[in-house]
């Protein structure tokens, strides 16, 4: 299986750049040091959603940026050398895994232990668990899980879990005390007035 070992996952919404070009505010992130990107424009349609792929792939390459689509195995499998981030309802990971072969990137959304478990038992790369925090982007999960949480399920799995929800620099350093790999992120990075030093700042907290 190929390895992830980017600390911080950037998790794009263009509604949260403050009207800034998507595409711009992801530049700038990986002139700060972000080397994964996950694509997440769940209302763009299949064309529009594959020419803003591929548009971020010549942008990642170059950068040795890690490029994921949001649960479009199609997609992905379209796109050179993408790998593919599951909602926790979505294909299994043992089916993605046939699809898009050995060596792209396989991960998984959970918002439970037993999630966590069962994604890293399929096959996937790395989890990205949550909300740990409280978060507008992420109501509809619940109420946030905690680092309690988020300690347990780390000291039970040896594939990378990422911490999401409400991250902030500060609170990224909580996430990685509590035995997490790294963080995800939108808004932290997207709607800061500074992308390039947010990025940087957050790296810094999630890999001391």
């Amino acid at each position: 299986m190929p390895r992830f070992d980017s600390r911080l996952l950037l998790v794009t919404d263009r509604q949260q750049t403050g009207g800034r070009p998507l595409r711009s505010v992801v530049e700038q992130a990986l002139r700060g040091g972000v080397t994964a990107v996950q694509v997440r424009e769940r209302d763009l349609s299949t064309r529009a959603l594959l020419a803003l792929a591929r548009e971020l792939r010549a942008l990642a390459d170059p950068a040795g940026c890690r490029l994921l689509i949001n649960d479009r195995v199609d997609l992905a499998l379209a796109t050179e050398h993408t790998g593919v981030h599951l909602r926790s309802d979505s294909l299994p990971v043992a089916v993605a895994r046939r699809l898009v072969g050995p060596d792209r990137v396989v991960g998984v959304s959970a918002h439970s232990g037993e999630e966590v478990l069962r994604a890293e038992s399929e096959g996937a790369d790395y989890v990205v668990f949550g909300p740990i925090y409280a978060t507008p982007s992420k109501v509809s999960f619940g109420p946030p899980l905690g680092l309690h949480e988020l300690e347990k399920i780390c000291a039970r799995v040896r594939i990378p879990v990422l911490g999401i929800g409400g991250v902030t620099a500060e609170r990224a350093r909580e996430v990685r005390g509590a035995g997490a790999f790294g963080v995800a992120v939108i808004a932290a990075i997207l709607s800061a007035p500074d992308v390039e030093r947010a990025a940087r700042e957050l790296i810094d907290a999630a890999s001391s």
